[in-house]
Order: C-alpha cells, then sequence, then structure tokens
C-alpha cells in the first residue's frame, strides 16, 4: 500500500511537471512570457532597484524554480463551461501573454527613474529572445555618466522668511552628491517643515521651486531654490501665526464639533490653557489632555508639534477617535484657534480562549478569560486581568499516586501611558512618550512528582524613538518559587538518591528569589513595522538582565549568615545572582514580490556567579522546536553533545548557559494564502562549566563548532493579514549527540528517527 501511494504521487508530479501543455493556451502569433531580467552596465546602478518598474512579470515560480501555479492551470481543459476546468483554472495561474506595449511603459519609466537619479543621459534597450512559443525579456540599463551638484543657493525674497531662514541648515544637500531629483524635493519639504516649524501655517512645499544650471563641457549642475513670496495682492510677506485659544471637545459626536453656537450649554474646564468642554463629566482627566496636547496658547505654531500631539493622542487607549483643526481667528487673523476633536473608546472588554495541548503525547486542555478595562482611573490607563486554567492527563509515570497535571494561574496589570517616576519634570515627561506598567502574577502547578507555586512582580517602562528604536527597561522584577510538596518517589529517585545525585535538578526544586533588572532595545530599517522582518529591512533586538547584585552587596555588607550550601538568604530563601544578555540579528532580502530570503543569527550568554553556581532554569537556555533549530523538538537538543536518557528529567538536563541560532529561509508565495519556505538551521546550548550530570555539554572554545547541530526542512504558512498559522517539517543533517556512524543522518536519513514536525503562530523570527 505504502507502495503504491508513493508511485501515485510521482505519477502526478511527473505529469504536472511534463505531461500539461500551456501552448494550447497561447493564441497563434503570440508568446508566453517566459522570463524577464534587468541587466546594469554600471555597477552603481542596482538591477534590483528598478525590478519595481516593470509592468508586466511572467508566471510565479516556488522558490524562483518551478511554476507550478502554471502548470496545474495547463491541467484544466480550454472549455469554461465545465466546472472543473474553471476551479482549476481559479486555483491555478493563467499564462502571462507577452504584451509590446507594457515592454515599452517598463522601459520609459526606468528610463526616467535614472534621470532623476541624476542620470541624465540614461538609455534602455529591451532585447527579447523567442523560442517556440515563449519569449524571454531582458532590459539593458545604460546609465551613462551621472550628473553632480557643484553648488546650491537659495532666493529668499521675503524679509519675513529670510530672517528665519538663517537658522536653517540642509541635512539633505551635499557638495558632489548626484543630481537626483527625489533628494531634491526632500529638500524641498525639509524648507517647507522648517518654515512651518516657525509660525508660517498657510506655507507649503509647492512655494519652493528649483532651477538648475549646467556648467557647459561638465557632468556639473548649480543649483537655485527660488521661494516665492506670498501669492496674495492684499499682503506683502509671509505671515506668522500665533495660537489663540485651545479648545477641546470630549466624548461627543463628531459632526457637532465646529457647532460653536451650542458651546454656552457645555460644561467647560479652564486648565494651564486649555479650554475643556464636555455635555457630561470629561472621560480624561485635564492634567492627561495638558500632557499630551503640545499646542498651547500664546505660542507660534508648529507643525512639529501639531504631530507630536496626534501621535500621543493616538496612542492614548480611551480615545477612539482624535483629530486637531485650526480656525483663523475672528478678531485677529494672524492667530489661530485650534479644536481638538475627542470620541471615547470602549472602555470595557472581554475575551475567552480555548485550547488544546499536547505535551509529548499527552493530551489535555486549556481555558482562559480575560477584562480589559482601557481608562481605569481617567487617566487611559490600560487595566488587564486574565485567568487561565489547564488539566492534562499525564501517562507512562510508575510509582506516582496520580497521574494528572493541573495548572491555573492569574495576572493582573495596569498600563500607565505616560513616565511614572519621581522627580521628573513636566517638560521630560511630555518630551518621553513612554508608558508605565505594574504587574502581578500568580501561577500554581500540581504535577504527579510534584507542586509548584510562583508569584511575581514587576514595574517597567517602554519607549520609542523615532519609531526605529523601541526600548525597555526593568526598573524591578521580582520572582519567587515555592516547593509545597514533593513526591517521594521522585525525591528518593532524583532528588537524594547518592547514586544518582543532579545538581541541577536539585537546585531547581528549591524555594527560589529572583530580584532583577534589565534594559532591552529593538531597532527595525523599515521604521514602525517592528515585528516583521520585510522588503529589504533588517531588525537588531539586544537584552541584558541581572540579578541579585543589590541583595548579595547588601548580605556582604551586614555579613549576613549562609546556609548549608554557602548562599546568602532572604527570609531563609536563596537568591539568585547571574547576569544574561541576548542578542538578535535577522535581516531580509527581497527577491522579487513573491520570493525573498530571511538571514537570523541569535546568541545569548548568561552567567550564574556570587550566590548562584547553576543558573535558575526558567533562564535557562533550551534548542530545539519551532524557533530554533527545527530538525529537534523543543528542548530534545543540547547541551553539546550531551544526549537525555530519562525522559522524566530530560527537559531539565537539556538546558544550558551559552545559545547560538543560525538560520537561513526562502519564502515564497504559493497560491491563494498560501505560502511555502525551505529553511537550514544551525546552533546548540552550551554550560558554562562542567555539570557531571550534563557530560559533553560544557562550551569549549577549540572545538564548540563540531557540536553545532544542522538541519533542513519545508515549511507551509497560511498567511490571514492579521495571523500567521505556520507548520514547519525538519530533518537533522547533522547531530553531534550521535556517535560517528550516526553524526550525519543527512547521509543516512532516518524518517522515523530524524523528522520533527512544529506549528506555530508567526513567523519563527
Amino acid at each position: 500500500m505504502k507502495y503504491k501511494l508513493s508511485k501515485l504521487f510521482w505519477v502526478f508530479v511527473l505529469s504536472v511537471f511534463t505531461s500539461c501543455s500551456v501552448s494550447k493556451f497561447i493564441p497563434e502569433g503570440e508568446y508566453l512570457l517566459e522570463d524577464v531580467e534587468v541587466i546594469s552596465d554600471n555597477k552603481d546602478v542596482k538591477p534590483s532597484e528598478f525590478r519595481g518598474y516593470v509592468h508586466q512579470n511572467p508566471n510565479s515560480s516556488w522558490f524562483s524554480i518551478a511554476k507550478v501555479p502554471l502548470r496545474i492551470y495547463a491541467l484544466s481543459g480550454t472549455d469554461t463551461t465545465k466546472w472543473i476546468n474553471r476551479f482549476i483554472q481559479k486555483i491555478g495561474d493563467e499564462p502571462v501573454i507577452y504584451d509590446s506595449a507594457s515592454a515599452e511603459r517598463s522601459k520609459e519609466n526606468m528610463k526616467r527613474a535614472m534621470q532623476n537619479l541624476g542620470y541624465m543621459q540614461a538609455n534602455v534597450d529591451v532585447l527579447t529572445k523567442k523560442k517556440k512559443k515563449k519569449i524571454e525579456l531582458s532590459y539593458v540599463l545604460h546609465p551613462g555618466k551621472g550628473y553632480v551638484i557643484r553648488s546650491w543657493q537659495y532666493d529668499v525674497k521675503d524679509q519675513g522668511l529670510r530672517n528665519d531662514f538663517a537658522d536653517y541648515s540642509s541635512r539633505i544637500m551635499s557638495e558632489n552628491m548626484l543630481f537626483n531629483v527625489n533628494q531634491l524635493n526632500m529638500e524641498r519639504q525639509n524648507l517647507a517643515t522648517f518654515f512651518q516649524n516657525k509660525g508660517y501655517y498657510k506655507f507649503n512645499k509647492e512655494l519652493i521651486t528649483c532651477t538648475a544650471d549646467t556648467v557647459s563641457g561638465s557632468y556639473t549642475i548649480d543649483l537655485n531654490f527660488h521661494i516665492a513670496p506670498y501669492a496674495s495682492a492684499s499682503k506683502i510677506s509671509h505671515q506668522k501665526y500665533h495660537i489663540g485659544e485651545v479648545n477641546v471637545f470630549t466624548d461627543f459626536d463628531i459632526t457637532k464639533a465646529m457647532q460653536m453656537e451650542d458651546l454656552e450649554e457645555w460644561d467647560s474646564i479652564h486648565y494651564k490653557g486649555l479650554n475643556i468642554f464636555s455635555e457630561k463629566r470629561p472621560f480624561l482627566r485635564p492634567e492627561v489632555l495638558s500632557q499630551n496636547i503640545f499646542v498651547a496658547p500664546g505660542e507660534l505654531y508648529s507643525e512639529r508639534l501639531l504631530q507630536r500631539s496626534q501621535s500621543a493622542l493616538g496612542r492614548l487607549n480611551a480615545i477612539k477617535y482624535s483629530d486637531l483643526r485650526f480656525v483663523e481667528n475672528m478678531n485677529d487673523s494672524t492667530v489661530l484657534d485650534c479644536f481638538v476633536l475627542l470620541s471615547r473608546n470602549n472602555p470595557n472588554s472581554f475575551s475567552a480562549e480555548i485550547e488544546g495541548t499536547n505535551s509529548a503525547g499527552d493530551l489535555g486542555a486549556a481555558a482562559s478569560v480575560s477584562y480589559q478595562n482601557r481608562n481605569l482611573f481617567r487617566g487611559s490607563e490600560l487595566f488587564t486581568f486574565k485567568v487561565r486554567g489547564a488539566y492534562e492527563a499525564v501517562t507512562g509515570l510508575q510509582g506516582y499516586s496520580n497521574e494528572n497535571y493541573i495548572e491555573y494561574g492569574a495576572e493582573a496589570s495596569i498600563n500607565f501611558p505616560r513616565f511614572l517616576f519621581p522627580f521628573i519634570s513636566s517638560e521630560l515627561r511630555k518630551r518621553i512618550l513612554a508608558t508605565s506598567e505594574v504587574a502581578l502574577q500568580f501561577n500554581s502547578q500540581d504535577r504527579p512528582e510534584f507542586s509548584r507555586r510562583a508569584a511575581s512582580a514587576s514595574w517597567s517602562y517602554k519607549w520609542t524613538y523615532k519609531q526605529r528604536w523601541r526600548h525597555s527597561v526593568d526598573l524591578l522584577d521580582v520572582n519567587y518559587v515555592y516547593m509545597p510538596w514533593i513526591s517521594s518517589t521522585f525525591r528518593q529517585e532524583y532528588l537524594d538518591n547518592v547514586n544518582n545525585q543532579n545538581s541541577i535538578l536539585k537546585y531547581n526544586y528549591e524555594n527560589l528569589l529572583i530580584m532583577k533588572m534589565g534594559y532591552g532595545f529593538t531597532y527595525h530599517s523599515g521604521g514602525a513595522n517592528l515585528s516583521a522582518t520585510t522588503g529589504n529591512s533588517y531588525s537588531i533586538r539586544f537584552n541584558i538582565e541581572s540579578s541579585g547584585n543589590l541583595l548579595y552587596g547588601l548580605s556582604h555588607l551586614f555579613n549576613a549568615k549562609r546556609n548549608d550550601s554557602h548562599q546568602y538568604t532572604l527570609m531563609n530563601i536563596a537568591y539568585a545572582q547571574y547576569v544574561k544578555t541576548d542578542f538578535n540579528f535577522a535581516k531580509s532580502f527581497m527577491i522579487d514580490e513573491r520570493n525573498s530570503i530571511v538571514f537570523h543569527v541569535g546568541a545569548g550568554v548568561a552567567f550564574p556567579y556570587g550566590n548562584s553556581r547553576i543558573l535558575p532554569f526558567e533562564k535557562r537556555y533550551f534548542s530545539g522546536g519551532a524557533n530554533s533549530v527545527r530538525g529537534w523538538l523543543v528542548r530534545r537538543l543540547g547541551p553539546g553533545s550531551f544526549s537525555g536518557n530519562d525522559a522524566n528529567i530530560d527537559f531539565i538536563n537539556q538546558s544550558g548557559d551559552i545559545k547560538l541560532d543560525i538560520n537561513l529561509e526562502y519564502r515564497t508565495k504559493l497560491f491563494w494564502k498560501l505560502n511555502g519556505a525551505f529553511f537550514i538551521d544551525a546552533g546548540n546550548i552550551w554550560t558554562i562549566r562542567e555539570y557531571d550530570e550534563q557530560p559533553g555539554g560544557a562550551f569549549r572554545l577549540d572545538s564548540f563548532y563540531k557540536e553545532i547541530a544542522l538541519a533542513y526542512g519545508l515549511g507551509l504558512r497560511f498567511d490571514f493579514d492579521y495571523f500567521i498559522l505556520r507548520f514547519d517539517g525538519g530533518m537533522k543533517a547533522v547531530n553531534p549527540a550521535k556517535n560517528a556512524e550516526e553524526r550525519y543522518p543527512l547521509i543516512r536519513p532516518d524518517f522515523g528517527r530524524d523528522f520533527a514536525f512544529h506549528f506555530a503562530v508567526g513567523y519563527p523570527f
């Protein structure tokens, strides 16, 4: 049966790629567009930057190799009255018939784009290569020599503008830069923004023109930016505007916003320059509005402060809609009255989740209920409360009276949309749009082997800088782990057995206190899209945390007593002391609109010292799983060449202090919402010290590279825009835990031994 299924599969594949003729869909005298390439004879002009100007592209290829969707389309017949033909054509890819008019438009667009970059004498050749009913198309770019800017100046005729212009310094223009039209437009916009920030409310980019004079016999250009005078007979110069009244309208129908004659019926509050109007009690406190509205009476109009106000109001959870409008004052045409229009978001929301679990074959279920309040203290504070419960039937354990796993927990947090810290000025609070969060968590686990309780409390800050940088600070994070009960069987076999001493296991089944501080940042070259690796972009993540240093210093200062394990304690509980740092880099390379390559490298080091010889289990690294080396199941790889030998405690032993992950993934769009991927993963974990229970797990500089595991595989991803369902199948290629004969499963693969399947939500990196 297995042989027949395999045979049928290969018959189907061969029929798709060989027996399906596309020619029946190609009209006589026309050609299937087989391939399109862009070539440049100037190394400074990258062909990849001009692929977007191609109007007509060939049929899509899976992994840039096989045009499977086109072959699927070719399986259909030409009679579209039959439903089966219509269905096959719908899921396939219709042949792309070469259009010479589209090729000519692409040629002109590329030529114009090169001219805009400064290559004024650029040209493009379109070459075709025909074979039977197929045609290959080549766009050959001839940029020529680029024109460079020798000098530039600004012609400011308006006296008022000229006085303010003395403060302007260009960040765009530089000597010998290419005559790039896009850069010149950026300079025009920067100039317009500069004047708008100086109070010139009606100033815009269209008032700035640029003339270029070429120097005879050379490829150099002299530029002159002309700033036009005010285009009105009634005014002789550009007008500066000051802010008059700042009127804030809260919690009402936006369609009534500008009905000024009804203001007498509204309640009003005057607070720090703001006139706050509401039909009932404002849903936000006046000080919150003042902290997030930067437009102030008497100040010059500033586009920068307008944008900051819109951004600050937009991030408040309590606000559904916000808008800032300016109206010239009826008594003074140089004054702008500002109207801030706000509508309330629904303050309360509930959600529930039910999930099935499968831990190494043990089936179970979990459920959670969450509640959110988006305006807890009328300051747009986000309050979240969540309770979760889980049950799992544990099998394969002998000598235990109970074979069930029960977990329940609760967590609560309050997120404040401002920087809550003493001795910070209100000006600094306004300048840094930060969030502060306090969180509490409790978790209870009852397993056949033990009962475990964990509680934590934290205070943290987060803020974003220029949309690309995201910072976080854990000012204080306290975790307490309590073990109220351990099975006598588990204790005798693993914790107290003199013939099977396991210091790592024993340490992680003792009461423990962790009090840490940390800092992290994320940089994404794509700007606001910080969570995905898209386009030709890259991202960097770095985190560092430290625990126990303050407690250790105080204990040493006051000569505190140590316990039997030579550790300082707090309330008879040993506290952990370590430093841990992580680094991740991801880079995406776009091949075309349907294919891309993503490279990722991640590394981490954690070092226990002082009051700890062993890193707490929650802080240790593990390898394998959907986001690591995918040829191994989660927590099944490492450390080093160590191979687990006891399924009951391998989840403890297969952890380490050092981690390395290197991933290369080729992503391709298949059809509908289905995407595919081919990946190669490498990495492992190691321990810093030698542990008897982890032989071969220690990191050694002269040999660690021999213990790097290697895997390869294929993946399917359902991209539903808001979330991605991912299915990855990985095969081991190099297994450092095996002996010499079984070290290279790439040569002798065993599907049952070397394959691992993963299901996850979202991309792996």
